[in-house]
């Protein structure tokens, strides 16, 4: 056994036990530690395959961001979480459907080579040297290239779901200043300044 072997390996144990921990630890907090460690063992399977930039967007973006917020959200939210794990079986007949799709379509997706061999190059790209082209320039060139549409509809779900869960979450209070720019902008020198005549000895 070569040593990218035995690193493969242990990268691939300790990411399923990591993600294994994320779903049966009973603390939250445990639950995004685990996952981060996931994300850590992911990072490190990428690096042997040889996509260095994917191991660091996976650590910059999931783990420098995503991961830490949800730690930060965790730690600062006081949530009730026996009160909410107290009707998940409520949940539990669509979440097992849910399952099944999903363990279905995995099968089909590792299996499907047996029954079409030629559907596994048949959405692949031919890659170049690293000599010529190096990994992130070559993602570079079929993302924005073969798939610049899929993308650019990516992006737009992305942003319908940033503005409906600010619409979502927006509540209009009373008794709250909020800015008017149209008021700033229509005032003139009489409204916005108002002259106070003093008398001598006395304060405003």
């Amino acid at each position: 056994m070569g040593l990218q072997a035995l690193f493969f390996y242990l990268f691939a144990f300790v990411a399923v036990a990591s993600a294994f921990m994320v779903i049966a630890a009973r603390n939250p907090v445990h639950s995004v530690l685990f996952l981060i460690l996931t994300f850590f063992n992911a990072a490190g399977l990428f690096l042997l395959t040889g996509a260095e930039f994917l191991a660091m967007i996976l650590l910059v973006v999931y783990i420098g961001a995503v991961a830490v917020l949800f730690l930060f959200v965790v730690m600062m939210l006081d949530v009730d979480f026996a009160e909410m794990k107290s009707g998940a079986l409520d949940y539990a007949p669509m979440g097992a459907l849910v399952g099944i799709i999903l363990a279905v379509e995995l099968i089909v997706v590792v299996g499907g080579n047996a029954f079409y061999p030629a559907a596994a190059g048949s959405g692949t790209s031919p890659i170049p040297p690293l000599s010529e082209r190096t990994n992130t320039e070559a993602l570079g060139d079929v993302l924005y290239t073969d798939f610049i549409f899929y993308f650019q509809i990516a992006g737009l779900v992305l942003l319908v779901a940033m503005i409906g869960a600010i619409v979502l979450t927006l509540r209009h209070r009373e008794n709250i200043k909020r800015q008017d720019i149209s008021r700033q902008v229509a005032r003139t020198p009489e409204t916005a300044i108002e002259v106070v005549k003093v008398k001598p000895g006395q304060g405003i």
